[in-house]
C-alpha cells in the first residue's frame, strides 16, 4: 500500500484542570488517529485557576504515556489552529444533551469557517460521564474530595492552589 496519508487530529480545551474525563477521551482518540495535538487555549470569558502555562504543563505529565499525543499552546479561533498545524479533524467529547447542542453548534460553524476540517463526538467513558472541570474547582475550593475525578497530580496541584485534601 502507498500513499498512506497519516491524519492528524485535535482536542481543544482550556483543560483547567485536566480531567479523568478529559484524559480519557483524549487516550480513546489517540488510538484511532496517527497523531492527536492537545491544544491548550485560553478563554478570557473564564477565570482560570492555573494559568496556561501551568495547564499545558499538567496535560504533557497527564500524557506523557501516551506516545502520539502532543500538548500545545493554543490561541485564536480553532480552525486557525488545525489549519497551522495541519489538522484533519477536531475532537470534541460530548457528556450528554447539552454538550450536544453546543458542540454540533461549534462544529458547524467551525466546518462553515474551514471546510475540510471535520469534527468528531466522543462521549466519555461511562465512569466520567459526570465530571467537569467546572466542577471540579468547585469541589476543590470548598475543600472537597476531589480524588477519582482527576490524575493524582492534578489533585495535588488543585490541593497547592486551593488548600484542599488533594490525594491526602
Amino acid at each position: 500500500m502507498t500513499g498512506q496519508t497519516l491524519v492528524r487530529a485535535a482536542y481543544t480545551g482550556t483543560f483547567d484542570p485536566i480531567t479523568n474525563g478529559h484524559a480519557d477521551v483524549i487516550r480513546r482518540a489517540a488510538r484511532m488517529f496517527d497523531e492527536l495535538i492537545v491544544a491548550v487555549a485560553s478563554n478570557a470569558s473564564k477565570k482560570s485557576i492555573f494559568d496556561h502555562d501551568e495547564r499545558v504543563e499538567l496535560a504533557s505529565q497527564v500524557l506523557a504515556d501516551v506516545p502520539n499525543v502532543r500538548v500545545m499552546h493554543a490561541e485564536g479561533l480553532v480552525v486557525d489552529f488545525a489549519r497551522q498545524q495541519a489538522v484533519d479533524v477536531l475532537v470534541r467529547g460530548v457528556r450528554g444533551v447539552g454538550d450536544y447542542e453546543y458542540e454540533k453548534q461549534m462544529a458547524v460553524m467551525n466546518r462553515h469557517l474551514a471546510p475540510n476540517i471535520d469534527t468528531v463526538f466522543l462521549a466519555p467513558s461511562p465512569e466520567y460521564a459526570h465530571i467537569s472541570s467546572t466542577l471540579v474547582r468547585e469541589i476543590a475550593f470548598l475543600d472537597g474530595q476531589i480524588s477519582g475525578l482527576v490524575p493524582d497530580i492534578v489533585a495535588d496541584k488543585l490541593h497547592e492552589k486551593t488548600n484542599g485534601p488533594g490525594t491526602e
